[in-house]
């Protein structure tokens, strides 16, 4: 056979290889939320570097959906993976919140790990600048974008203006049931009055509304920091105050100086029979990569090792206290799985 004849079988061939490589590879899905969303660019890089570096493995990310739902599912292993926090791990292990109609469902709490924590970020508030809404009073009568209808975002931004002014879904502002990706192209379409986003800043969907508009983000007054009115919403595990600071958005986001918001902590949640070995070289692939790839995505930078069990209530699966463990962190107590 002549060598070019060889020479144009070879790629061929590797591509044989790679694709059977692909093909003999285990599927594993994780649930998140959609695209406009901050832990929707954590898990996209924890999959992506998970397929890249961790032979036998492929992980599908599903964008679709709430994270109250994923919970269930990744429990019952119809999912493998899924963006949980600290207060939907509450909620669903004391059956409240949006489990509170589910009998039996505090069950699946029990069969749920965590890989690792990160702040989702801060309910960016964003109003139409020309829209006359200068505080969260000026909600009454608006369309209002709270999140996924029976997401756990869902709820906070509907007690975070229950908290703020009183007012309550459908008896004071219209909402507007939407996912994500839609919900965000109808504010920019001036189709949406208020639009709430937890995102870390600076979130690249917020950014490109305001690449086209001028905008507003509301935020918590002086007056309001010690109302009790606003104690349900930031005394529930996971939450605290925060702030955006000032000039994320350029010109074109009007409010001066910090915006000073409600902070949440998400994370990654698997399987509890997920194997030891799987989770830890997973683990150990997606904080090893991180630093490579915060440099060509900014909101990654804000993704740090050392706050890998900020505010846990869930324990580690084994494989990823057995990372943590050879780097020489000091693990929480309530962070150690049953069978460590």
């Amino acid at each position: 056979m002549s060598l070019s004849r060889l020479s144009l079988l070879a790629p061929l061939g590797a591509a044989l290889v790679l694709s059977s490589s692909v093909l003999a590879a285990e599927n594993l899905r994780l649930s998140t939320l959609g695209p406009g969303t901050s832990p929707y660019i954590v898990m996209n890089t924890f999959a992506t570097l998970v397929n890249e570096q961790v032979e036998g493995y492929q992980v599908q990310v599903n964008a679709t959906g709430a994270a109250t739902r994923h919970a269930v599912e990744t429990a019952q292993g119809r999912s493998d993976f899924f963006m949980s926090s600290p207060n939907l791990f509450h909620m669903l292990a004391t059956e409240t919140g949006p489990y509170r109609s589910v009998a039996g469902v505090g069950q699946f709490a029990d069969k749920l790990r965590t890989v690792f924590n990160f702040p989702m970020g801060y309910y960016h508030v964003v109003t139409h600048a020309d829209d006359g809404i200068e505080s969260f009073a000026d909600l009454a009568g608006k369309k209002v974008f709270l999140g996924p209808p029976g997401g756990a975002a869902y709820q906070t931004s509907r007690m975070f203006i229950e908290g703020m002014a009183g007012l309550s879904p459908e008896d004071d502002y219209d909402v507007v049931s939407l996912g994500w990706d839609a919900a965000a192209q109808s504010f920019q379409d001036g189709h949406i009055d208020v639009y709430f986003n937890p995102t870390l800043p600076p979130s690249p969907v917020i950014t490109q509304l305001t690449l086209t508009q001028q905008v507003r983000l509301l935020g918590i007054p002086d007056d309001k920091l010690e109302d009790p009115a606003m104690a349900p919403v930031l005394e529930r595990p996971g939450f605290r105050l925060g702030a955006i600071p000032e000039g994320t958005y350029g010109p074109n986001q009007l409010a001066k100086g910090d915006i000073r918001t409600v902070g949440v902590t998400v994370g990654l949640v698997t399987r509890e029979d997920m194997p030891e070995e799987a989770i830890y070289r997973m683990t150990k692939a997606f904080w090893e990569g991180l630093d490579e790839r915060a440099g060509q995505i900014p909101v990654l930078k804000n993704i740090r090792l050392e706050d890998a069990f900020l505010d846990i209530n869930t324990p580690l699966h084994p494989g990823a206290l057995r990372y943590y463990r050879e780097q020489g962190m000091e693990i929480p107590e309530v962070a150690l799985p049953p069978e460590a």
